[in-house]
């Protein structure tokens, strides 16, 4: 079965899986799972916002720096979670309010001059939400004198359907703790001072009060959405609940995850693309220099899913019954090379994530006639590729018809992406 594009979501599934293992016990752990990694998703970014807290309360070098290390730590289990998405329908509905990414940071804070202005695509690139109190949003007057969870939710995120009007999640939050990285292909994260922070006269850039206010607006945001998604997976949450359902239409959203992340999502759209064009803005995490950690704990998810295992933050280890069991019961072979493809496809992120914190940064990699930072990229992608064949195989072997993973341009018609 050859991946091509198309939304997941909307694919009829029309199968039989044979009866091999017990597949109850299978959805129960992936669930399980899946409670336990929005958990510790919650838990972390919980951390995060006593930081934020602690950094608008008392401003300083210290306080930002320990504000920085908690968002990324926040983004070790989610990553991990993003396997999720694809085949489940509630999780897709509600990852763009979390993790929606590039953004047009202009919209909420400062940026240099070099970045421009507004855009016939996005006429709000620079509204600079922070230095505004009140603007012009889709031709009605907003009053943002209080920047709140609901103005950024319900009225900025995503302003006159432009993707690029990213207003709160992840990204949001990474953009006011480290600013606009600078440096294009050369080492090195972005740089805001502290005292974009601060109080009174020590304050740069103006508006800090109203920064810090986005800033904690934007986190309390993403510990409530995460509050939500946590339910979701407990004992009789919907996610749960439409999961167990129907036990066929279970396996098939595991499926549709591993391989959609894996191949479309991931090897296409995050990382092949940005080579095809050089960009850094093409990073995941273009602000922190953390897109190498991206990477590898979205492949790292996709592999504990099937062997259905996942280490929490606090070292426990959540397992059970898994997809690689079932596999392993229509097809040895299958199940046998589909766990060493993914161990293949950790150890390439391995290489890349090392060289990465060593000092070669993933923006570097993409920097046009690198034939190293390339070579680190491609091997990822390349192993990425090669794993979504052998789950297409495990699709197979288990009878799954009419499965369709996400595609990408840049796998799929390299010459669309330059038109």
């Amino acid at each position: 079965m050859t991946p091509k594009f198309a939304t997941a979501l909307g694919t009829t599934l029309l199968f039989a899986l044979p009866a091999y293992a017990d597949k109850a016990a299978v959805l129960e752990n992936y669930a399980n799972i899946a409670a336990a990694k929005y958990e510790d998703s919650l838990m972390t970014a919980k951390t995060l916002q006593t930081a934020v807290n602690d950094l608008t309360a008392n401003p300083s070098a210290e306080a930002l720096q320990r504000a920085k290390d908690a968002w990324l730590a926040s983004r070790v289990p989610y990553q991990q979670s993003e396997v999720y998405r694809f085949g489940n329908a509630i999780v897709d509905d509600w990852e763009g309010k979390v993790n929606a990414w590039p953004l047009d940071e202009g919209l909420i804070d400062y940026v240099d001059p070099s970045y421009g202005g507004a855009t016939d695509e996005n006429e709000y690139a620079v509204l600079n939400v922070v230095a505004n109190s009140s603007f012009t949003l889709s031709g009605q007057e907003v009053d943002a004198t209080s920047i709140t969870p609901a103005l950024l939710e319900g009225q900025l995120h995503e302003a006159d359907e432009v993707e690029s009007n990213v207003a709160t999640g992840y990204h949001a939050i990474e953009f006011l703790l480290w600013g606009q990285d600078l440096n294009g292909h050369a080492f090195g994260a972005g740089n805001r001072p502290w005292t974009d922070f601060a109080q009174g006269d020590a304050c740069t850039n103006g508006n800090c009060d109203r920064r810090g206010d986005y800033l904690k607006a934007a986190t309390d945001l993403l510990v409530s959405n995460l509050e939500w998604m946590t339910a979701q997976w407990q004992s009789g949450g919907e996610a749960r609940t439409t999961l167990m359902s129907d036990e066929n239409a279970g396996i098939a959203a595991i499926l549709t995850g591993m391989g959609s992340l894996s191949y479309g999502e991931q090897a296409g759209e995050r990382m092949k693309l940005g080579v095809m064009l050089n960009d850094p803005e093409e990073e995941h995490s273009c602000f922190a220099d953390n897109t190498h950690n991206d990477h590898f704990y979205d492949a790292k998810g996709i592999r504990n899913v099937y062997l259905g295992s996942y280490t929490r933050v606090d070292g426990t280890v959540v397992s059970g019954a898994s997809l690689s069991s079932l596999v392993a019961e229509a097809d040895a072979a299958v199940d046998a090379e589909l766990a060493a493809k993914l161990d293949a496809t950790m150890f390439e992120m391995s290489e890349m994530k090392t060289a990465a914190e060593a000092g070669f940064s993933y923006d570097m990699m993409l920097q046009r006639g690198n034939a190293e930072g390339e070579a680190l990229i491609m091997g990822a992608v390349n192993a990425l590729i090669d794993q979504t064949k052998s789950i297409e195989r495990a699709v197979a072997a288990l009878g799954v018809d009419q499965i369709e993973f996400e595609g990408s341009d840049s796998l799929d018609n390299p010459d669309a992406v330059f038109q």
